[in-house]
């Protein structure tokens, strides 16, 4: 058993997260890196279709922080996740999530 499960709840073998279509390429990077995945493997836990989770994903040059509100769309296998369950990710509406240079500078373009 996997850090992320808890007794008696079986791991998934695959979950589908969607992130909002308005949310940048440097977004989408981030949610993209083997560090963001392994987070979520060890900090997601019992999920089902439709949990909204905000993650933090990154901090700009100015201290601006980037939160993402993922949405669990698909469950395969159990409902723990774990450092084994395979992550994918889906685009779903547009939300008016902030990213790219606004991070950065408030100045900046979102996407």
């Amino acid at each position: 058993m996997s850090r992320a499960t808890a007794p008696g709840i079986d791991a998934a073998t695959r979950v589908v997260l969607s992130y909002p279509a308005d949310l940048s390429e440097w977004g989408r990077g981030q949610v993209d890196t083997p560090h963001f995945r392994a987070y979520l493997g060890k900090t997601l836990g019992a999920v089902e279709e439709g949990d909204v989770r905000e993650e933090f994903v990154g901090v700009g040059c100015c201290g601006s922080t980037l939160d993402v509100p993922l949405r669990v769309e698909e469950v395969q296998g159990g409902a723990g996740v774990d450092l084994d369950t395979e992550i994918e990710y889906t685009v779903r509406e547009a939300c008016g999530v902030q990213g790219g240079w606004r991070v950065q500078s408030a100045d900046g373009p979102t996407t």
